[in-house]
């Protein structure tokens, strides 16, 4: 089985999409009609949540008349937040059919489809025209990749002279192996994390110049204590990364915080300009 097809079986789900409306319904959400607050909990699929994207979507300046693509856009969370707050068009490009299917009804029901749209395909041969777009997000889909020069040449072919990507993955900052399962793998063998040095590499090789490069990992690491604390008080929360997880959820969360908070992983973003 290849890398790809490998990871569509460890995202995809055929009880996503109930899974996802019950706990929107249970947490007293109109799921006929929703906002992208609604979703803020459970469609940010990543270390960051709705803060870091909407930090990335204003560290690469989105304006209305331009076409954004996110690259590994799974239910489409940062999609919408994009074409919600900031106007512009956008295209999400993800693996899995159940992804692709559940972020479609989603945009509709938060009345989006005329901004956003989604396409499922490969990251490593994608399924748009040269310049297609203005700018791209890349959020924790590195991790997945083994070929990280093809997919960064084909980021850099999607995008216009000039244009702006944010790329916001899991990053090796320590030499320790890593325990998994994690959110983004079950064994090492479809697990491909690497160094922000060697991202810097790829990324030039592409033709790419770096604009900023920020470690995010005490900025996450701080937004957890506040979600522990919550939970510690509140209870757990209905809405949270666990509903596209599923049962696997807490040893995954389990492995990928002790990794951060020893410092053998980090979540670093990086914002670059195509040259």
């Amino acid at each position: 089985m290849d890398i790809e097809r490998q990871v569509v079986r460890h995202y995809g789900s055929t009880d996503l999409e109930r899974n996802v409306l019950a706990a929107l319904k249970a947490a007293g959400k109109d799921v006929e009609r929703l906002s992208i607050d609604d979703l803020s909990e459970l469609d940010e699929f990543h270390l960051g949540w709705r803060a870091q994207t909407a930090g990335l979507a204003d560290r690469l300046k989105l304006t209305p008349v331009e076409h954004l693509l996110d690259i590994g856009c799974g239910i489409g969370g940062p999609a919408r937040y994009c074409a919600a707050r900031h106007g512009c068009e956008v295209t999400g490009l993800d693996l899995t059919p159940s992804f692709i299917s559940l972020a479609k009804l989603l945009t509709e029901r938060c009345d989006l489809s005329d901004k956003v749209a989604f396409r499922e395909g490969s990251a490593l041969a994608m399924p748009f025209t040269d310049a297609s777009f203005d700018a791209a997000i890349m959020i924790h889909v590195g991790m997945n990749i083994a070929d990280k020069p093809r997919l960064f040449g084909e980021a850099r072919r999607a995008l216009k002279n000039g244009g702006r990507f944010a790329v916001y993955d899991v990053m090796l900052t320590g030499d320790t192996p890593l325990a998994y399962p994690m959110p983004w793998s079950e064994h090492p063998e479809t697990s491909f994390v690497a160094g922000p040095a060697q991202y810097r590499e790829w990324l030039a090789a592409a033709g790419f110049r770096l604009d900023s490069e920020i470690n995010q990992r005490d900025t996450v690491l701080q937004k957890v204590a506040a979600m522990r604390a919550q939970a510690a008080q509140d209870g757990p929360p209905l809405l949270g990364l666990h509903v596209i997880m599923g049962p696997q959820a807490k040893e995954r969360l389990k492995n990928v915080m002790a990794a951060l908070e020893k410092g053998l992983i980090a979540p670093v973003e990086m914002i670059l300009r195509a040259d």
